[in-house]
């Protein structure tokens, strides 16, 4: 490894900030990380009670060959550091009265679809494999490009891939292309949750995502998806970069329009010739920098942009293994859509809402004591700027009383209120005031068509000189496999400015 002069500082060790760090300290750069938390990860973190070890955030891994090549180009194979099983079924749905278990292979998905939806249906998985395909051919090489200039857009390869942007459609109708009956669409657009979206709103273009998973498969890392942060904090430490944990960034030091170092929450200062924001994109621009010279991001302005929805979270910690429920299950609530837009209204009722549950511990036995078990519970909810008027304090003890009663009656878990050891709860607030979650918006901001691409937050920071964006609210946007995307194009540019 050459040694480079270089000295780079980085806000955050989220999964962009880690994988920043490992590709540059990989190339001899200077790297040194401020993290909040005593732990590296952020909302890829994980958290730890007496023996249960719970994933904070993202849970299942596609797009594994994006995480292969940031190992690779750093000069290392994942394999050699993580365990990894690709799941079959991927996950199993349930609607009011039946269950659908959702497959990588073409064969099990069409019978699958055939017992529940009738040939038709069965048939338009065809369609759906070719001309999702055609879609990840031409997007995917858009989605690997920085968009730090206007000019991306006149380029031969953008201009090709604008058919496939799917103008004007959601992915709800775009899946109607291939599958008429709703619910059978529900079953290929639910995905959208991943971006914090309603599968009504989400741009068609995002039929990639669940093409991509089911072309390429999703995989459960051993340990949890937290242990990828921890390899790459440890990788990091080995090329001789440093992690300070417990040392939150108060804020961006500036001498006109360049970023020249960091001022900690206790006083001290550090300077660097690059900065590489990791932490929340809306909470950075509203807290680090002065307004006076970022006005492109004013409170205001951030006020007005378009967030993700938020999501009230369950742990629990259990003195059991449940071995009928499948390693990830999403129960659809009663009337979903009805339900879904609600949360992006930012209403929302204990009555009646959707649930995803992991149960890892069925092909993991790391994450919990021996012969326990452990579940994750994942509700999505108003963010704050939708739900001002929520309070999650009042409304805990009945969200979680109807999270058991859907485990119950729903998924058949009649007994679990006897096997609880552990439970521990992260709504909205929490998400906030713990994580510096922008009005709680896990998913970071939203992904319409005014908010991607060229219109989304860039990697370079427009207006400065030096200061770098990795992350969800960056440019190509949230969920693990594109934020790792946002950590090389924004390292790439430094590596081609040295």
């Amino acid at each position: 490894m050459q040694k480079n002069n270089k000295k780079i500082i980085i806000v955050g060790a989220g999964p962009g900030g880690l994988t920043a760090g490992l590709l540059l300290s990989s190339k001899g750069f200077d790297v040194e990380i401020f993290e909040k938390l005593s732990v590296p990860g952020g909302r890829n973190s994980s958290i730890d009670l007496k023996g249960f070890k719970f994933d904070v955030g993202p849970t299942f891994l596609m797009m594994k060959f994006v995480l292969d090549d940031i190992f690779m180009r750093a000069g290392y194979r994942a394999e050699d550091y993580l365990n990894f099983t690709e799941l079959s079924p991927m996950y199993r749905l349930f609607f009011n009265d039946y269950s659908i278990d959702i497959y990588r292979q073409k064969e099990k998905m069409r019978s699958e679809l055939e017992a529940k939806f009738g040939k038709s249906d069965a048939d338009g998985l065809d369609k759906f494999y070719k001309e999702e395909s055609r879609r990840y051919e031409h997007l995917m090489p858009c989605l690997q490009k920085d968009y730090s200039y206007f000019r991306r857009f006149f380029e031969k390869e953008f201009i090709n891939s604008l058919p496939f942007f799917a103008l004007g459609k959601s992915l709800f109708s775009q899946l109607g292309n291939y599958f008429k009956n709703p619910e059978a669409r529900l079953c290929f657009t639910f995905q959208s949750k991943y971006l914090g979206m309603s599968p009504w709103e989400c741009p068609g273009a995002f039929a990639i995502i669940p093409y991509i998973e089911h072309q390429f498969g999703i995989y459960h890392v051993e340990g949890g998806l937290s242990k990828i942060s921890e390899v790459m904090a440890q990788l990091i430490t080995e090329n001789k970069g440093k992690i300070n944990y417990n040392c939150p960034v108060k804020k961006i030091i500036t001498q006109g329009k360049k970023t020249t170092g960091v001022e900690l929450e206790n006083g001290q200062k550090y300077y660097a010739d690059k900065i590489i924001i990791n932490s929340d994109f809306a909470y950075s621009m509203a807290n680090l920098f002065n307004e006076d010279i970022n006005k492109k991001y004013s409170k205001q302005k951030l006020k007005n942009k378009k967030y993700s929805c938020s999501t009230f979270m369950v742990y629990l910690g259990l003195d059991k293994i449940y071995q009928n429920i499948q390693h990830h299950t999403i129960v659809f609530a009663k009337e979903y859509k009805k339900n879904v837009d609600a949360i992006f209204s930012g209403e929302f009722t204990e009555k009646d809402f959707s649930l995803y549950v992991r149960n890892a511990c069925i092909n993991d036995t790391t994450i919990a004591p021996e012969k326990y078990s452990q579940l994750y519970i994942l509700i999505p909810a108003p963010n704050r700027n939708l739900g001002s008027d929520i309070d999650w304090n009042k409304m805990e003890a009945e969200i979680y009383k109807k999270t058991i009663s859907i485990l119950k009656e729903r998924l058949g878990l009649k007994d679990i209120e006897e096997h609880i050891l552990i439970k521990k709860i992260i709504s909205p607030t929490e998400w906030e005031k713990d994580y510096n979650v922008y009005y709680g918006a896990t998913f970071n901001l939203a992904h319409n068509l005014g908010q991607m691409l060229w219109f989304r937050p860039r990697n370079k920071l427009e207006g400065f000189e030096n200061c770098f964006l990795v992350g969800g609210g960056t440019h190509p946007g949230s969920g693990l496999p594109t934020i790792y995307q946002s950590a090389i194009i924004s390292s790439n540019m430094i590596i081609k400015e040295k």
